[in-house]
Protein backbone atom coordinates (compact mmCIF):
# COMPACT_ATOMS: atom_id res chain seq x y z
CA UNK A 1 0.00 0.00 0.00
CA UNK A 2 1.43 3.36 -0.76
CA UNK A 3 2.12 6.13 1.64
CA UNK A 4 -1.49 8.03 2.02
CA UNK A 5 -0.57 11.66 1.66
CA UNK A 6 -3.87 12.97 -0.05
CA UNK A 7 -4.83 14.21 3.23
CA UNK A 8 -1.93 16.08 4.30
CA UNK A 9 -2.69 19.98 3.19
CA UNK A 10 0.27 21.95 2.45
CA UNK A 11 1.50 24.63 5.09
CA UNK A 12 0.97 27.20 2.46
CA UNK A 13 -2.33 26.59 0.84
CA UNK A 14 -5.12 29.36 1.23
CA UNK A 15 -8.73 28.71 0.54
CA UNK A 16 -10.40 32.55 -0.59
CA UNK A 17 -7.58 33.94 1.39
CA UNK A 18 -7.54 32.00 4.51
CA UNK A 19 -5.45 29.46 5.78
CA UNK A 20 -7.10 26.12 6.35
CA UNK A 21 -6.38 22.67 7.20
CA UNK A 22 -8.36 19.56 6.69
CA UNK A 23 -10.39 19.38 9.36
CA UNK A 24 -11.22 23.47 8.91
CA UNK A 25 -12.30 22.45 5.67
CA UNK A 26 -14.47 19.87 6.39
CA UNK A 27 -16.71 22.26 8.26
CA UNK A 28 -16.77 24.85 5.62
CA UNK A 29 -18.31 21.99 3.36
CA UNK A 30 -20.95 21.28 5.70
CA UNK A 31 -21.78 24.94 4.94
CA UNK A 32 -21.46 24.97 1.23
CA UNK A 33 -24.01 22.06 1.17
CA UNK A 34 -26.50 23.94 3.44
CA UNK A 35 -26.54 27.17 2.73
CA UNK A 36 -24.21 28.00 -0.58
CA UNK A 37 -25.75 27.84 -4.21
CA UNK A 38 -25.01 25.08 -6.72
CA UNK A 39 -21.20 25.58 -6.86
CA UNK A 40 -20.87 25.70 -3.50
CA UNK A 41 -23.09 22.77 -3.04
CA UNK A 42 -21.02 20.82 -5.21
CA UNK A 43 -17.51 22.07 -3.83
CA UNK A 44 -18.82 20.99 -0.24
CA UNK A 45 -19.48 17.76 -1.64
CA UNK A 46 -16.07 17.40 -2.87
CA UNK A 47 -14.16 18.07 0.44
CA UNK A 48 -16.22 15.57 2.36
CA UNK A 49 -15.54 13.19 -0.21
CA UNK A 50 -11.82 14.08 -0.23
CA UNK A 51 -11.32 14.24 3.50
CA UNK A 52 -14.05 10.75 4.07
CA UNK A 53 -11.92 7.44 4.79
CA UNK A 54 -12.39 6.32 1.45
CA UNK A 55 -8.94 5.95 -0.49
CA UNK A 56 -10.87 6.41 -3.87
CA UNK A 57 -13.26 9.21 -5.49
CA UNK A 58 -15.67 8.27 -8.04
CA UNK A 59 -15.16 10.92 -10.94
CA UNK A 60 -18.23 11.25 -13.79
CA UNK A 61 -16.99 11.55 -17.79
CA UNK A 62 -18.00 14.43 -19.76
CA UNK A 63 -19.95 12.01 -22.76
CA UNK A 64 -18.58 13.69 -25.74
CA UNK A 65 -18.46 10.07 -27.19
CA UNK A 66 -21.15 8.23 -25.64
CA UNK A 67 -23.20 8.06 -22.20
CA UNK A 68 -21.90 9.79 -19.58
CA UNK A 69 -20.30 7.23 -16.69
CA UNK A 70 -19.02 7.09 -13.37
CA UNK A 71 -15.41 6.07 -12.93
CA UNK A 72 -13.42 5.22 -9.23
CA UNK A 73 -10.11 6.46 -8.86
CA UNK A 74 -7.67 6.51 -6.38
CA UNK A 75 -7.20 9.71 -4.33
CA UNK A 76 -3.23 8.89 -4.47
CA UNK A 77 -3.53 8.94 -8.15
CA UNK A 78 -5.21 13.05 -8.27
CA UNK A 79 -2.12 13.71 -6.37
CA UNK A 80 0.37 12.18 -8.45
CA UNK A 81 -1.41 14.42 -11.23
CA UNK A 82 -0.64 17.17 -9.09
CA UNK A 83 2.58 16.66 -8.34
CA UNK A 84 3.18 16.16 -12.41
CA UNK A 85 1.60 19.57 -13.15
CA UNK A 86 3.34 21.47 -10.72
CA UNK A 87 6.63 19.95 -11.80
CA UNK A 88 5.70 20.45 -15.65
CA UNK A 89 4.51 24.04 -14.75
CA UNK A 90 7.01 24.96 -12.42
CA UNK A 91 4.38 25.87 -9.43
CA UNK A 92 5.35 26.36 -6.12
CA UNK A 93 3.97 27.00 -2.89
CA UNK A 94 2.70 30.42 -2.64
CA UNK A 95 1.24 30.79 -5.91
CA UNK A 96 -2.08 32.17 -6.97
CA UNK A 97 -4.70 29.73 -8.54
CA UNK A 98 -8.21 30.50 -9.30
CA UNK A 99 -10.69 27.79 -9.91
CA UNK A 100 -13.37 29.42 -11.65
CA UNK A 101 -14.50 25.51 -13.36
CA UNK A 102 -17.34 23.55 -12.18
CA UNK A 103 -16.31 21.36 -9.10
CA UNK A 104 -18.92 18.72 -10.64
CA UNK A 105 -16.07 17.68 -13.11
CA UNK A 106 -12.30 16.77 -12.68
CA UNK A 107 -10.94 19.73 -13.85
CA UNK A 108 -12.78 21.69 -10.97
CA UNK A 109 -11.85 19.10 -8.85
CA UNK A 110 -8.13 19.06 -9.56
CA UNK A 111 -7.07 22.65 -9.62
CA UNK A 112 -8.41 22.16 -5.60
CA UNK A 113 -6.30 19.36 -5.32
CA UNK A 114 -3.49 21.17 -6.79
CA UNK A 115 -3.90 23.65 -4.32
CA UNK A 116 -4.14 21.11 -0.94
CA UNK A 117 -0.65 19.75 -2.26
CA UNK A 118 1.67 22.49 -3.98
CA UNK A 119 0.32 24.75 -1.31
CA UNK A 120 -1.32 27.40 -3.78
CA UNK A 121 -3.28 29.94 -2.83
CA UNK A 122 -7.08 29.49 -4.46
CA UNK A 123 -9.74 31.54 -4.98
CA UNK A 124 -13.09 30.22 -5.74
CA UNK A 125 -15.64 31.59 -8.18
CA UNK A 126 -18.74 30.35 -9.67
CA UNK A 127 -17.98 28.85 -13.17
CA UNK A 128 -19.05 31.91 -15.79
CA UNK A 129 -18.24 32.64 -19.62
CA UNK A 130 -16.37 35.93 -17.97
CA UNK A 131 -14.64 34.68 -14.47
CA UNK A 132 -12.10 37.24 -14.84
CA UNK A 133 -14.22 40.23 -15.43
CA UNK A 134 -14.74 41.47 -11.98
CA UNK A 135 -11.34 40.10 -10.22
CA UNK A 136 -9.23 42.91 -9.65
CA UNK A 137 -5.90 40.48 -8.36
CA UNK A 138 -3.06 38.65 -10.85
CA UNK A 139 -3.21 35.08 -10.52
CA UNK A 140 -0.29 32.81 -11.16
CA UNK A 141 -2.16 29.61 -12.51
CA UNK A 142 -6.02 29.03 -14.09
CA UNK A 143 -7.87 26.77 -16.17
CA UNK A 144 -10.25 27.55 -18.18
CA UNK A 145 -12.22 26.06 -21.44
CA UNK A 146 -12.31 27.50 -24.63
CA UNK A 147 -15.26 29.55 -24.51
CA UNK A 148 -13.85 31.46 -21.36
CA UNK A 149 -10.55 32.31 -23.34
CA UNK A 150 -12.52 33.79 -25.73
CA UNK A 151 -14.69 35.90 -23.89
CA UNK A 152 -11.99 36.74 -21.52
CA UNK A 153 -9.36 38.03 -23.29
CA UNK A 154 -8.76 41.28 -22.63
CA UNK A 155 -8.66 40.52 -19.17
CA UNK A 156 -5.64 37.69 -19.95
CA UNK A 157 -3.09 40.05 -18.48
CA UNK A 158 -4.71 38.81 -15.14
CA UNK A 159 -3.26 35.04 -15.40
CA UNK A 160 0.59 34.40 -15.59
CA UNK A 161 0.03 30.84 -16.84
CA UNK A 162 -3.34 29.46 -18.32
CA UNK A 163 -4.44 26.33 -18.73
CA UNK A 164 -6.85 25.37 -21.48
CA UNK A 165 -9.02 22.26 -22.21
CA UNK A 166 -11.97 20.42 -22.10
CA UNK A 167 -12.63 21.30 -25.72
CA UNK A 168 -10.60 21.84 -28.83
CA UNK A 169 -9.20 25.40 -29.13
CA UNK A 170 -10.07 26.82 -32.70
CA UNK A 171 -7.20 27.68 -34.64
CA UNK A 172 -8.42 31.56 -34.82
CA UNK A 173 -8.37 31.63 -30.70
CA UNK A 174 -4.83 30.24 -30.60
CA UNK A 175 -3.84 32.89 -33.54
CA UNK A 176 -5.42 35.76 -30.82
CA UNK A 177 -3.31 33.59 -27.75
CA UNK A 178 0.21 34.19 -29.46
CA UNK A 179 2.73 36.34 -28.44
CA UNK A 180 0.45 37.82 -24.94
CA UNK A 181 2.41 38.03 -22.11
CA UNK A 182 0.17 35.19 -20.28
CA UNK A 183 1.32 32.24 -21.51
CA UNK A 184 -1.34 29.82 -22.53
CA UNK A 185 -0.99 26.22 -23.13
CA UNK A 186 -3.16 24.27 -25.03
CA UNK A 187 -4.01 20.61 -22.58
CA UNK A 188 -4.41 17.31 -23.89
CA UNK A 189 -6.36 14.53 -21.53
CA UNK A 190 -9.39 13.10 -20.35
CA UNK A 191 -10.93 12.35 -16.97
CA UNK A 192 -9.51 8.70 -17.56
CA UNK A 193 -6.11 10.00 -16.96
CA UNK A 194 -7.26 12.79 -14.10
CA UNK A 195 -6.87 15.79 -16.85
CA UNK A 196 -4.08 16.55 -18.95
CA UNK A 197 -0.93 14.29 -19.58
CA UNK A 198 0.75 17.04 -22.03
CA UNK A 199 0.45 19.88 -22.96
CA UNK A 200 1.60 22.75 -25.85
CA UNK A 201 2.06 25.94 -25.40
CA UNK A 202 -0.14 28.21 -28.47
CA UNK A 203 1.39 28.48 -31.66
CA UNK A 204 3.60 25.11 -31.22
CA UNK A 205 1.91 22.06 -33.20
CA UNK A 206 3.15 19.32 -30.62
CA UNK A 207 2.10 18.30 -27.45
CA UNK A 208 4.65 17.32 -24.73
CA UNK A 209 4.32 15.23 -22.25
CA UNK A 210 3.96 15.36 -18.47
CA UNK A 211 6.54 13.73 -16.07
CA UNK A 212 6.03 9.93 -15.98
CA UNK A 213 4.13 9.50 -18.80
CA UNK A 214 4.93 7.14 -22.04
CA UNK A 215 3.31 7.25 -25.41
CA UNK A 216 2.96 5.23 -28.04
CA UNK A 217 0.50 4.39 -31.43
CA UNK A 218 -1.53 1.42 -31.85
CA UNK A 219 -2.58 -0.32 -35.49
CA UNK A 220 -4.62 2.45 -36.04
CA UNK A 221 -2.36 5.30 -35.22
CA UNK A 222 -4.24 6.01 -32.30
CA UNK A 223 -2.55 7.12 -28.98
CA UNK A 224 -1.46 4.75 -26.14
CA UNK A 225 -0.66 6.21 -23.20
CA UNK A 226 1.03 4.58 -20.36
CA UNK A 227 0.67 6.57 -16.83
CA UNK A 228 1.03 4.21 -14.36
CA UNK A 229 0.79 6.88 -11.54
CA UNK A 230 -2.57 7.87 -12.46
CA UNK A 231 -3.97 4.82 -14.05
CA UNK A 232 -3.58 1.56 -13.30
CA UNK A 233 -4.23 0.20 -16.65
CA UNK A 234 -2.72 1.42 -20.18
CA UNK A 235 -5.15 3.64 -22.00
CA UNK A 236 -5.88 2.86 -25.27
CA UNK A 237 -7.64 6.53 -27.06
CA UNK A 238 -9.72 6.79 -30.12
CA UNK A 239 -6.79 10.09 -31.08
CA UNK A 240 -5.58 9.61 -34.53
CA UNK A 241 -1.77 11.33 -33.72
CA UNK A 242 1.71 11.91 -35.45
CA UNK A 243 4.57 10.83 -33.15
CA UNK A 244 7.50 13.42 -33.43
CA UNK A 245 9.43 11.41 -30.70
CA UNK A 246 9.21 9.23 -27.37
CA UNK A 247 7.67 13.15 -25.85
CA UNK A 248 6.18 14.75 -28.21
CA UNK A 249 3.23 13.83 -30.37
CA UNK A 250 0.76 16.34 -33.09
CA UNK A 251 -3.10 15.55 -32.44
CA UNK A 252 -4.97 14.79 -35.93
CA UNK A 253 -8.43 14.47 -34.61
CA UNK A 254 -10.29 11.65 -33.19
CA UNK A 255 -10.53 8.43 -35.68
CA UNK A 256 -14.52 8.02 -34.58
CA UNK A 257 -14.95 11.22 -36.36
CA UNK A 258 -13.24 10.24 -39.82
CA UNK A 259 -15.20 10.27 -43.13
CA UNK A 260 -14.93 7.87 -45.28
CA UNK A 261 -16.25 9.13 -48.58
CA UNK A 262 -15.74 6.94 -51.78
CA UNK A 263 -12.57 5.22 -50.14
CA UNK A 264 -11.23 8.77 -49.14
CA UNK A 265 -10.81 8.68 -45.31
CA UNK A 266 -10.78 12.66 -44.52
CA UNK A 267 -10.11 13.89 -41.16
CA UNK A 268 -13.01 16.37 -39.74
CA UNK A 269 -10.71 18.76 -37.44
CA UNK A 270 -8.09 19.06 -39.92
CA UNK A 271 -10.52 20.57 -42.59
CA UNK A 272 -12.27 22.56 -39.59
CA UNK A 273 -8.77 23.99 -38.51
CA UNK A 274 -8.44 25.14 -42.55
CA UNK A 275 -12.11 27.09 -42.32
CA UNK A 276 -12.00 28.37 -38.83
CA UNK A 277 -10.67 31.64 -39.49
CA UNK A 278 -13.45 32.13 -41.96
CA UNK A 279 -16.87 31.34 -40.43
CA UNK A 280 -17.91 32.95 -36.93
CA UNK A 281 -20.32 30.89 -35.71
CA UNK A 282 -19.65 27.47 -34.10
CA UNK A 283 -19.68 24.84 -36.98
CA UNK A 284 -18.36 21.28 -37.63
CA UNK A 285 -17.88 18.77 -40.88
CA UNK A 286 -18.57 15.11 -40.21
CA UNK A 287 -20.07 12.31 -42.40
CA UNK A 288 -23.76 11.50 -42.88
CA UNK A 289 -24.67 7.55 -45.24
CA UNK A 290 -24.55 8.69 -48.39
CA UNK A 291 -26.24 5.51 -51.11
CA UNK A 292 -22.94 6.54 -53.50
CA UNK A 293 -20.53 7.52 -51.49
CA UNK A 294 -20.91 5.29 -48.28
CA UNK A 295 -20.63 8.64 -46.37
CA UNK A 296 -21.28 12.01 -47.14
CA UNK A 297 -18.96 15.25 -46.19
CA UNK A 298 -21.44 17.71 -44.68
CA UNK A 299 -20.92 21.49 -42.91
CA UNK A 300 -22.90 21.54 -39.90
CA UNK A 301 -23.06 25.38 -38.89
CA UNK A 302 -25.00 26.68 -35.88
CA UNK A 303 -27.18 29.47 -36.94
CA UNK A 304 -30.26 30.82 -37.44
CA UNK A 305 -29.14 32.53 -40.60
CA UNK A 306 -28.52 30.38 -43.95
CA UNK A 307 -27.09 33.52 -45.65
CA UNK A 308 -23.47 31.17 -46.91
CA UNK A 309 -20.60 32.26 -48.64
CA UNK A 310 -19.48 29.02 -50.47
CA UNK A 311 -16.21 30.53 -52.08
CA UNK A 312 -14.52 29.80 -49.00
CA UNK A 313 -14.31 26.27 -49.87
CA UNK A 314 -11.24 27.59 -52.35
CA UNK A 315 -9.32 26.85 -48.80
CA UNK A 316 -10.07 23.56 -48.83
CA UNK A 317 -8.70 20.45 -51.39
CA UNK A 318 -11.33 18.99 -53.95
CA UNK A 319 -11.82 15.99 -51.59
CA UNK A 320 -12.62 18.00 -48.58
CA UNK A 321 -15.45 20.39 -49.99
CA UNK A 322 -18.53 19.68 -47.98
CA UNK A 323 -21.11 17.91 -50.36
CA UNK A 324 -23.92 19.39 -47.97
CA UNK A 325 -24.85 22.44 -45.73
CA UNK A 326 -26.73 22.04 -42.42
CA UNK A 327 -27.79 25.49 -40.35
CA UNK A 328 -28.91 23.76 -36.78
CA UNK A 329 -30.15 27.13 -34.56
CA UNK A 330 -28.08 25.30 -31.01
CA UNK A 331 -26.09 22.54 -30.90
CA UNK A 332 -26.50 19.95 -28.37
CA UNK A 333 -23.57 19.95 -25.91
CA UNK A 334 -22.27 17.93 -22.88
CA UNK A 335 -22.30 19.75 -19.64
CA UNK A 336 -19.11 20.35 -19.84
CA UNK A 337 -19.72 22.14 -23.58
CA UNK A 338 -18.70 19.93 -25.79
CA UNK A 339 -20.45 19.81 -29.12
CA UNK A 340 -22.46 16.48 -29.49
CA UNK A 341 -21.43 15.68 -33.15
CA UNK A 342 -22.78 12.28 -33.46
CA UNK A 343 -26.04 13.06 -32.35
CA UNK A 344 -26.49 16.24 -33.96
CA UNK A 345 -25.10 14.11 -37.25
CA UNK A 346 -28.11 11.75 -36.35
CA UNK A 347 -30.71 14.22 -35.98
CA UNK A 348 -29.70 15.33 -39.36
CA UNK A 349 -30.20 12.15 -41.63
Amino acid sequence: MKKVIYKNIHNYFKFNGVHLNGEELRVAAYYFIKEGDEHEKALGEFLLDWFDDNWYIDLQTSGTTGVPKIIRKSKQALVNSALATGDFFGLKPGDTALCCLPVQFIAGKMMLVRSFILGLEIDIVPPSSTPLTLLNKKYDFVAMVPMQVQNSFHDLHKVNQLIVGGAKMDSSLEQKLVGLKTKVYETYGMTETITHIAAKRVGETAFSILPNVRISQDDNECLVIDAPLVSEERLFTNDLVQMINENQFILLGRIDNVVNSGGVKLIPEKIEEKLSNSISSRFFVGGIPDAVLGEKLVLVIESNNKDFDDTIFHLLEKYEKPKALFFVPEFETTESGKIKRKAILKSLV
